[in-house]
């Protein structure tokens, strides 16, 4: 029984914790048509000056809330739009490509039994909500403590990641039905599939290794050893290079994937989720440390120039990152104060914080 509490505590602490309002311009009263238009005018060379742009471009974006919801938040006032309550424990979030669908990978709540013992039989669940309504499309059972969830750019499956039990499960999103579970390395966590859908490089927290699975045949090709603790990867769009967090190095790997070389670039403490933008030109990751000793920025690599090019304060445990389809806004879930920065790429830092639910950990946006 020892060995069950430990093994669900390393869970709980490396997962669970190292994984582990704006205004509205309005038109005073009396004001002309044209005095509004020069004051639009003037608010527009403003905003330009600042370097704060037009958040059109995506609608909201979701956080996973450990402490059991889904935050969903209006990216135009950066005002919570809903929260979403769940049965367990929100670990991460991905928006379908064609914005109608989102998924979560929901850990059950611990059950305790007369003696204090945990219940190891713990499957979890893929949760699919339509992003419109908030409303339950379906629930999806798939392995012991999940992880991340994503979708294929093509939309035929997702994947979600089973951190206990060392496999993938891979959903068909036409009937909800868990089609394949494919073996990973020790500690499967965070990943990402190519642009062409073919590919998942999963990350294997509990080795040094990442696993390339091929979604055509079902299974895993091989491993690359990438370095200690991956905890999250990233794929360019043309496949050539991957890139992932090694959390007990404090450092991005960038590997060449056309003869496995690896390049180290050292970041700030416990490194956690990695996004790079749409250029494939920069990396943002999350520095989020431990509980007790919190990293609280986001360093940006150049991974063609193989640098950091800077390193942005956010608030405390950084941990899911996402960029905006035009690389113009960072968001970042600071899992240790409960809230989202929003941070503007031209300025490097943070134009906003927002309150979302307790321990938010992954994030996603919808276009």
């Amino acid at each position: 029984m020892n060995k069950v509490k430990a093994s669900l505590f390393i869970f709980l602490l490396i997962i669970g914790l190292v994984l582990a309002g704006c205004s509205n311009n309005n038109n005073q009263d009396g004001a002309t048509d044209e005095q509004t238009k020069t004051q639009n005018q003037t608010s527009d060379s403003t905003s330009e000056k600042e370097g704060i742009t037009d958040q059109n471009v995506i609608k909201y974006y979701f956080t996973a809330d450990e402490g059991g919801s889904i935050t969903k938040i209006n990216a135009n006032t950066n005002q919570v739009d809903s929260t979403i309550e769940v049965d367990g424990m929100a670990h991460n979030v991905q928006v379908s490509s064609d914005g109608e669908m989102l998924a979560a990978t929901v850990v059950p709540n611990m059950d305790h039994g007369d003696d204090d013992s945990m219940n190891m039989d713990m499957p979890g669940t893929a949760l699919f909500l339509n992003t419109a309504t908030n409303e339950v499309v379906n629930t999806v059972e798939v392995g012991n403590h999940p992880a991340h969830i994503v979708f294929t750019e093509n939309g035929k499956y997702v994947l979600v990641t089973n951190n206990e039990d060392d496999t993938v499960s891979v959903i068909d999103t036409s009937t909800f039905k868990v089609v394949n579970t494919i073996s990973t390395g020790n500690r499967p966590h965070g990943f990402r599939i190519t642009a062409d859908s073919s590919t998942a490089y999963i990350a294997n927290m509990g080795e040094d290794t990442v696993s390339v699975i091929n979604l055509k045949t079902m299974k895993e090709d091989k491993k690359i050893k990438v370095g200690s603790a991956p905890v999250t990867t990233g794929i360019t769009s043309d496949g050539k290079t991957l890139i992932a967090t090694l959390n007990a190095e404090n450092a991005l790997a960038i590997v060449n994937l056309e003869n496995e070389q690896v390049d180290k670039i050292p970041v700030g403490n416990g490194p956690a989720q990695v996004y790079l933008d749409s250029n494939n030109e920069f990396a943002y990751v999350a520095n989020q440390g431990t509980e007790k000793n919190p990293s609280n920025s986001i360093t940006v690599v150049d991974i063609i120039a193989k640098k950091e090019t800077a390193t942005i304060e956010t608030g405390k445990g950084s941990h899911g990152v996402v960029t905006s389809p035009d690389n113009k806004r960072v968001y970042v879930t600071n899992m240790f104060d409960h809230t989202v920065s929003v941070v503007d790429t031209e300025q490097n830092k943070v134009i906003e914080t927002i309150e979302v639910g307790e321990t938010p950990n992954g994030i996603s946006v919808m276009e």
